[in-house]
Formats: structure tokens, C-alpha cells, sequence
């Protein structure tokens, strides 16, 4: 009678899954920083209903392997495994990512070297994957269910000149002046249609840490960026922020699209209004 019992208790657990991630209310916010140290990569970050993950990636044997640091490659973990096919699985059996079907997914690819020969590959890794990819041409955007914004070792030159596009890219604050991007000469802003994220360190801009309150010099500084990057039709990022409810809510209140976090059920339920977790949020990683 025990084991009856556990078994439909497994059972249980198993088909609650599933209908727990359909149902969730997505949260356009929420980002999930090193996605793939997550216990249940992507899978946490979707059933918490986050509307982005990053994963960063090396080009290793011809393909892309997930890991932090080169010391952590694995064969099994791959971009493909771990992300692109399981989220074309869930547009197959589902009309998007969630339930709701305007809910979009932003799968952030940071590059760790070997931009150019990355942007080839990533090219080639998308290519099936088409139906539920934005489409950045010239002409306009075609968003899909999932959008790839590529960061890190971008390949500026490349995909300035690819004019059919399944991914973009992730720009820095320069981007949202008439400042050049690295690594191209003579080039003005770049539309939101090639950059429609820009993204930095929260450490290089801001002195604030979380504790007492961000003095009002600052909030106006980070409101300025917020507003510039949304005049051009772009999202803002920061990085490295401090993991804590305070540097969330400042986020939150400044407009800022993505919030940076290692700690998925805390950022889920202080976007909720829900009570956060027990224990304290890891420091924020510079990477």
C-alpha cells in the first residue's frame, strides 16, 4: 500500500511538472545570469516563469559546449542539448514558450573566444531551429518565440554584413551614443534591428551596493540610461548587480527590462509580491 501510494506521489510530481510550467505567469524581468549552473538548466529558469537565460559558450570540436570556464566543458552539455532543443520541443508541443502566447523568450549566448568562428557556427546551430526564431533583416524584425541576442567575443564586421539574421547582438552603453563599437571604424549607432540589447556592469557605473539607500544622483543616472536605451527601441541589461531584493527594486522601479540573478526562486517571488525564500542571495559574479 506504500509503495501505491509513492508511486502515484511520483506520478504526481512528475505530470505536475509540465502543467506547472504552461500555467506560470511569465515575468518579462527576470533573467537568469549562468543559466546553465542551475540544477535544472533552462527547465528552473522557464518554470519560474523567467523570459530569458544566458549561456555561455566555447567552440570546442566543432561545436558549441556550455560551460563558465573552459575547465567545466563537458561533451553532454552542449547549446544544442541544453537549450535549443528542448525549447523547440516546448514550441512543438505548445504554441510558444508558455502559455500565453505573447510571452517571448530572449536566450542570450555569451561567446568566451573565437567570435567570428562562433558566429559561423551559431549561424549553422540555428538554421533548423528557424520556425521559432526572431528574424532581424534590414526590412524589419519577425519575432518568434525565442529571440538569440549573442554577447561576449561578438563578431561585429559579420553580422553587420549578414543581412538575413536569426540572432543579434548584445551591445554596451557606447552603443547608445554615437560612439563606435570596439573593434569597428567609423560606424554610428547601430540600429535596434543589429542591437536591441545593451548590456553592462552594474560595478562600472554605479557605486551602490544595496546598502541604505542609492542616492537620488544615481537613480537619475540609471533612470537617463533606461529612457536613452528605450528611445531607440532597445532593452537594457546590467550585469554584476548586486543580488539582493534592494538592487531589484531599484531595477524594477527605473524600468530596467532585465534583471540580472543567480537565485531564480527569489527574483520569481519578489517579482510575484510572494514572500522570498528562505536564505541569503549569492553575491553577484562580475561574468
Amino acid at each position: 500500500m506504500k509503495i501505491s501510494v509513492l508511486m502515484c506521489g511520483v506520478l504526481g510530481l512528475l505530470l505536475a511538472g509540465p502543467l506547472f510550467a504552461e500555467a506560470v505567469r511569465p515575468l518579462p524581468q527576470a533573467h537568469s545570469h549562468n543559466d546553465y549552473e542551475q540544477r535544472r538548466p533552462l527547465l528552473e529558469a522557464l518554470d519560474h516563469g523567467f523570459c530569458s537565460v544566458e549561456a555561455d559558450v566555447y567552440l570546442v570540436e566543432g561545436q558549441l559546449w556550455v560551460a563558465h570556464d573552459r575547465k567545466d566543458l563537458k561533451p553532454d552539455r552542449t547549446l544544442k542539448s541544453l537549450y535549443l532543443e528542448p525549447l523547440a520541443e516546448r514550441v512543438r508541443n505548445r504554441v510558444g514558450i508558455f502559455a500565453d502566447p505573447k510571452a517571448r523568450l530572449m536566450l542570450l549566448v555569451d561567446v568566451k573566444g573565437q567570435g567570428a568562428e562562433v558566429y559561423q557556427r551559431l549561424k549553422t546551430e540555428l538554421a533548423p531551429y528557424a520556425p521559432m526564431l526572431t528574424r532581424f533583416r534590414d526590412t524589419g524584425v519577425v519575432t518568434g518565440a525565442v529571440t538569440v541576442v549573442i554577447s561576449g567575443d561578438r563578431a561585429w564586421d559579420l553580422a553587420r554584413e549578414d543581412r538575413d539574421r536569426w540572432c543579434a547582438l548584445d551591445g554596451r552603453m557606447s552603443d547608445l551614443t554615437n560612439a563606435a563599437p570596439a573593434g569597428v571604424a567609423g560606424s554610428s549607432t547601430p540600429p535596434a534591428s543589429l542591437v536591441p540589447l545593451v548590456s553592462e556592469s552594474w560595478r562600472a557605473l554605479f557605486r551602490w551596493d544595496g546598502d541604505g539607500e542609492m542616492s537620488a544622483v544615481q537613480k537619475a543616472r540609471l533612470k537617463g540610461l533606461v529612457n536613452q536605451a528605450h528611445a531607440q527601441g532597445r532593452k537594457i541589461r546590467f550585469w554584476a548587480l548586486p543580488d539582493r531584493p534592494e538592487a531589484w527594486k531599484v531595477c524594477q522601479d527605473a524600468g530596467v527590462d532585465l534583471i540580472n540573478t543567480d537565485k531564480i526562486p527569489a527574483l520569481s517571488a519578489f517579482l510575484r509580491g510572494q514572500p522570498l525564500p528562505a536564505g541569503k542571495p549569492p553575491i553577484a559574479d562580475e561574468n
